[in-house]
């Protein structure tokens, strides 16, 4: 069970029906041992009044004397009591009439006691024995009552349990639902605290407790997280834009020797294959000041509203003939109609990184596919190609900085391993998402990304579903 809230639940439930059955058990024993203990303050003060009855002569006293004097006083207490007077050795010498002509049985032992005994036809009996002289006088009471009392003590214990159970539970899920908010409040908090908002902060309760300890001790963590951040953006910023002058410095002086000339072929493709590499490190360079710029939140998209189908048929010609430079058949599939709010030249850089990653993996005579389509409350354009894919466990980490996966590229065709990742931050920048998925065909690979429509269009597309 993955819920500490309901593991809490159930364990106050189960200590607190535990509690209740223990003192229902306690209860029962008690109840039980008091209604019998009644029964023998009865026993005794029915014999009490037999000896009253039968006087200081009693033990001169014949059987019929006894008899007579006895049935006078048991003839009201018959429906309560059974008596048995005898002799030991001479056999009885008065037995109540309720007896039916049946004999208490006797219990060995001392001469005064009180224990239970099972006749036919009356059940049991809470019986007291008592010494009369040289007779023993036995009292008995039937159990049938106190049997009863304690079976309905039971049964109502028994639904007072099955209650508290259900009581217990609800209020053990309400009572760990409000002791566990704080939990819910930092792991909600901890949720938005991303590479891109990392100021916010869990709030801390003014009351010294566990709970409010681990907020701050967490605020302190995030505050350290914080510092390193924002010392790497720096860093990267920093040392592109210092990157930047002596790379122009190398490129100028590279030119300058092509433009005098006298070099050799050698020497010549030397400096041809140095001014490419300084292309590509000025790439790069670019791409890294993109993306702090894009983490320190420096950029704002121009973004305009309007259907992005004239935008998409525009770029659908150049990338046709980026794909018939390379060899490789490109198609689109441009579906539905809506309104979004974009920044075209971000979103046409998005879309030429995603085509660039598919020509570069693609075989030649190879399809390239775009399929564009609304749903209830987003864009979403989707592009797949025929390559050998990415295997799933690797799909998120292709949006990561300078990831390359071995294999697949075309030879000399590399790339910087920044594409991707800066297509997620324009994507973000637009409130939108990107992913990965495995191509619809047998082979290759489909990046998806989403952009909210406008809340106008998303309102009639929703009424037109309905």
């Amino acid at each position: 069970m993955k819920s500490l809230g309901v593991r809490l639940a159930l364990l106050y439930a189960f200590v607190s029906t535990a509690t209740l059955v223990v003192l229902f058990v306690a209860g029962y024993y008690l109840l039980n041992q008091h209604l019998i203990h009644g029964l023998d303050v009865l026993a005794v003060a029915e014999f009490e009044q037999l000896r009253a009855s039968l006087g200081q002569d009693a033990p001169s006293l014949n059987r019929g004397q006894i008899e007579e004097r006895i049935r006078r006083t048991t003839e009201v207490a018959s429906v309560l009591f059974y008596i048995d007077v005898h002799e030991p050795g001479s056999g009885a010498l008065f037995t109540s009439s309720n007896l039916g002509g049946r004999r208490i049985p006797e219990q060995p032992g001392a001469k005064q006691r009180q224990f239970n005994a099972a006749l036919d036809g009356l059940g049991e009996l809470r019986v007291g024995e008592f010494s009369l002289g040289h007779r023993e006088v036995m009292i008995g009471t039937s159990l049938a009552q106190v049997r009863k009392v304690m079976d309905g003590y039971a049964e109502i214990s028994l639904v007072l349990v099955c209650f508290m159970l259900v009581v217990s539970i609800i209020t053990g899920l309400a009572l760990s639902r409000l002791a566990l908010r704080p939990v819910r409040l930092i792991q909600e908090t901890a949720n938005r605290i991303r590479s891109d908002n990392l100021s916010e902060r869990i709030p801390v309760a003014q009351v010294r407790d566990e709970i409010s300890n681990l907020a701050r001790l967490l605020n302190e963590m995030f505050d350290r997280l914080e510092s390193s951040f924002n010392q790497t953006r720096r860093f990267t910023a920093e040392a592109s834009h210092e990157l930047k002058t002596p790379l122009s410095l190398v490129r100028l002086q590279a030119e300058k020797f092509l433009v005098e000339g006298g070099l050799t072929p050698a020497q010549e493709e030397a400096v041809q294959l140095q001014l490419e590499e300084i292309a590509r490190l000025n790439q790069i360079i670019e791409e890294l000041l993109f993306l702090s710029r894009v983490e320190a939140q420096a950029i704002t998209p121009e973004l305009r509203r309007e259907d992005p189908r004239k935008f998409l048929r525009a770029f659908v010609q150049d990338a046709r003939v980026l794909a018939e430079s390379r060899g490789v058949r490109f198609a689109e599939t441009l579906a539905g109609a809506g309104l979004v709010d974009f920044d075209p030249k971000w979103l046409r850089q998005v879309l030429l990184n995603l085509v660039s990653n598919a020509l570069r993996y693609s075989p030649r005579g190879g399809l390239i596919t775009l399929a564009s389509d609304f749903t209830v409350e987003s864009w979403r354009v989707a592009i797949e190609d025929d390559g050998p894919g990415v295997p799933a466990e690797q799909r998120e980490r292709i949006f990561e900085r300078f990831v390359r996966l071995d294999g697949g590229a075309r030879e000399g065709e590399g790339g910087s391993g920044l594409g991707l990742a800066i297509s997620r931050s324009i994507v973000t920048l637009h409130r939108g998402t990107i992913r990965a998925e495995a191509a619809t065909r047998s082979t290759g690979l489909r990046v998806v990304f989403d952009l909210p429509i406008a809340p106008s269009t998303a309102s009639t597309s929703s009424t037109k579903a309905q």
